[in-house]
């Protein structure tokens, strides 16, 4: 299975005392408990905030982490396992959740859109190639992640301001199900660019086609088809325990399947989450199944902060603040920019471009699974997670504080139009009531000109009957 989450190669493990399991195996208890208490309180307090929960969880892994207080000196071998398995559980969650009707209808515009995003984040990362000493592969990879979204903070801030459901969240949702949908060929590429031999850019294709032909076909067959219904759904669909381990027992088996056979192991739980969605176990197995997503995320999230080099940002604390600054304005105006090319109003785009300006959770996959493969180095894989989870921490209070001055500027905007109105009301109806008065009078002069001109007629045509009857009178003596 590819590891996504790796701590650096000169990460020094635990240094608390260790309890030992039944095996041998090294295992503080009392430290796992204890951070995951502080991340879920970290995680209270910014929902109380009106924050996405998660940035409680990355702060409070950072908090705890080697460059904060060294309570926790990296990610234990136990902690990235489990926020692997949220990873899993995740892109699993997100296939049960897609709706393939409301996936097809914005189809068009949502490939358009990320489409346009990755292309524009490849255009920043290979400029900056140029005048840099970067590699292609860090070019490449850095692209990757400046492309991508969170689903998790972007679905929640839009739901926060009640456009979930509407146009904007509809729009935002499709991209960012097409960037998720993205993140397999664009993790299979990213592990492939790694090692010092050449790139076997032939079986890296094929894979990538394999996967997204596979894909699309399913996609196409589960669109076109009622929900699927197993024999034995009547028997489990109560038992929630069954539920729970059979659905858990699905995904990673696909997982596993998918990365037995060279795919990432990501892909395969996408396409059990896809299969389950599409049954009539859906609604069952997502009740018993979010609650174990929930706690493998909050470990992922954790993992992520303890990952964190704060001594690196403190070092490089200007680099890293002008480039979280360029990423979220750029990701901003891209965004706002290629979802009014789709054809889409003014207020869609800017609602659902700024809930996409930050850079997603796939993106920690992307860096870690880059970096353990050696496609980037130390230095960019530090930048990497510090500007990701700076722009994750900013992106709600930037969505904030944007609408808030553009409302101001609407309002201002509106305000301007009616003072306009207001000081030349009286001019404006001068010149209405001018208009009617010229109305009028032009009528009346039609008519006296047309009175004239009949006039002129008769007139001429009885001097033309006056000059024939004296005419007729002067032949008469002559005969």
């Amino acid at each position: 299975m590819l590891v996504l989450l790796q701590p650096p190669p000169d990460a020094i493990r635990l240094e608390t005392p260790m309890e030992e399991t039944a095996g041998g195996a090294p295992v503080d208890l009392t430290v796992i408990a204890f951070v995951i208490l502080v991340a879920v309180l970290a995680g209270l307090g910014l929902m109380r905030l009106k924050q996405p929960p998660l940035v409680g969880f990355i702060l409070a892994g950072v908090l705890l982490g080697p460059s904060g207080l060294g309570f926790v000196s990296t990610a234990d071998e136990n902690v990235t396992l489990l926020a692997e398995m949220g990873v899993l559980m995740l892109l699993f969650f997100i296939g049960m959740e897609l709706s393939l009707k409301a996936f097809v209808a914005t189809l068009k515009p949502a490939l358009l859109i990320a489409g346009g995003q990755l292309a524009a984040a490849m255009a920043i990362t290979f400029g900056l190639k140029l005048i840099s000493d970067a590699t292609y592969a860090e070019a490449i990879i850095l692209g990757f992640i400046i492309a991508l979204s969170s689903t998790v903070v972007a679905m929640k801030m839009l739901e926060d301001i009640g456009e979930l459901r509407s146009e904007p969240g509809r729009i935002a949702v499709g991209v960012l199900i097409a960037q998720d949908l993205a993140v397999v060929p664009m993790l299979l590429v990213a592990t492939s660019l790694g090692g010092s031999g050449e790139v076997a850019w032939f079986s890296l294709c094929l894979k990538i086609m394999v996967a997204v032909a596979v894909l699309a076909g399913l996609l196409w067959y589960l669109g076109r088809r009622p929900k699927l219904k197993p024999s034995f759904a009547a028997a489990v669909e109560d038992k929630v325990e069954i539920l729970a381990l059979g659905s858990l027992a699905f995904c990673f088996a696909a997982a596993s399947v998918s990365g037995w056979i060279g795919l990432s192991p990501a892909y395969g739980a996408f396409i059990a989450g896809l299969v389950v969605g599409a049954s009539t176990l859906r609604s069952p197995v997502i009740h018993v199944v979010e609650p174990i997503q929930s706690i493998l995320l909050v470990v992922f999230f954790l993992s992520i902060g303890l990952l964190i080099d704060l001594d690196y940002i403190v070092e490089n604390v200007e680099l890293v603040a002008v480039a979280a600054v360029f990423v979220v304005l750029v990701k901003t105006i891209f965004n706002v920019l290629f979802i009014r090319l789709a054809g889409l109003p003014h207020k869609t785009a800017v609602e659902a471009g700024l809930s996409m300006a930050q850079i997603g959770e796939f993106s920690f996959v992307l860096a870690a699974a880059a970096y353990a493969s050696r496609a980037i180095g130390g230095d960019v894989y530090r930048l990497a997670l510090a500007v990701t989870a700076i722009t994750l921490l900013v992106s709600p209070a930037w969505m904030a504080l944007t609408r808030h001055i553009e409302g101001e500027a609407r309002f201002g905007y509106r305000q301007f139009r009616e003072a306009l109105a207001e000081i030349y009301e009286d001019r404006v109806e001068d010149v209405e009531d001018l208009g009617f008065w010229l109305r009028v009078r032009g009528r009346a002069l039609r008519r006296t000109y047309r009175r004239r001109r009949a006039a002129r007629q008769r007139a001429a045509e009885e001097r033309t009957a006056a000059g024939a009857g004296a005419a007729g009178e002067g032949e008469q003596p002559g005969e």
